[in-house]
Parts: structure tokens; sequence; C-alpha cells
């Protein structure tokens, strides 16, 4: 697990802002934070090489691209030794479709959230790619009828 990295009040405040405003400029960044331009950029490329800060990216809706059925998918695994979770991890991030995945403690193993154009759509990958990753041993899909957050 890595380690965590210690952020005062100016760090949490940028990190809040970039979090609901990612292509702010440090122009006016820096004001909301309470810094001048120089600091605010110092500790906002401190943040980002630290790893607090990951990346930026475009939010996009998926309405628009033909990408709105969201299944989430239990799987539960045949082989849960260490080699085994980390085939299937490096397999899932493969698999564009899949948007997430996560390792739960239930009574299965893992929770995908899929996203394709149609119900038709998700049982192919279903059948073509989910059902194929190793060391699967069953499936169990649940569809969203309505995203109320993201």
């Amino acid at each position: 697990m890595p380690d965590m990295v210690e952020l005062d009040e100016f760090d949490r405040k940028i990190v809040a802002i970039l979090r609901r405003e990612g292509r702010i400029s440090i122009t006016d960044l820096a004001p909301r934070v309470g810094l001048s331009k120089t600091p605010c950029q110092i500790r906002l490329k401190r943040l980002l090489a630290e790893g607090v800060i990951r990346g930026f990216e475009a939010v996009v809706d998926p309405a628009k691209l033909g990408m709105e059925h969201v299944a989430f998918t239990q799987v539960r695994l045949s082989d849960t030794r260490e080699q085994a979770l980390q085939e299937f991890g490096a397999a899932v991030r493969t698999i564009p479709e899949i948007e997430e995945c996560h390792m739960i403690a239930a009574n299965f193993d893992y929770l995908l959230k899929v996203r394709t154009a149609n119900i038709q759509r998700y049982r192919a990958v279903l059948g073509e790619k989910l059902s194929r990753l190793p060391h699967v041993a069953s499936t169990s899909t649940f569809v969203a009828m309505e995203t109320v957050k993201e």
C-alpha cells in the first residue's frame, strides 16, 4: 500500500478545487487557495510528483458516445492465490469496456463496472471477454437502470 502523503491546508484546497475544475489555470487557482502563482505552481508540481494527483482527464457524456449501458458484474474466481489474482488483474486492464474493477470482501471476488452500447454488446463482451478472463469460475450480472451519481 502506498504511503500516505502529508497535506496541509493549501494542498487540500488545491486538490479540492482541481477535483471539480481540472482545467483551472494557475493564475485563477492561486488566489482561490490563498497563494501567489509561483508557490501554488510548486505545490501543484509536488502533488503530481508524489502521486496525490495522478493526472487530468476529460469527463465525457457516455450517452453522447453511444455508451449508455452499464452493468455490474460479480466475478468469482476458481483460484485466489496471489499469482491468479495478478493474472486476473493484468487481463482486466486490457479490456476497454471494463471501467472499474474492485476486489471485494464478499461471497464473490471482484466487482466490475462494464460500459457498453447496449445489452447485446454487453452479452458479447461477457461471453467473449469476461468469461474468458484467467481463473473465472462464475459471473453474475446486475444491469443499472439509472445512474444517480457517478
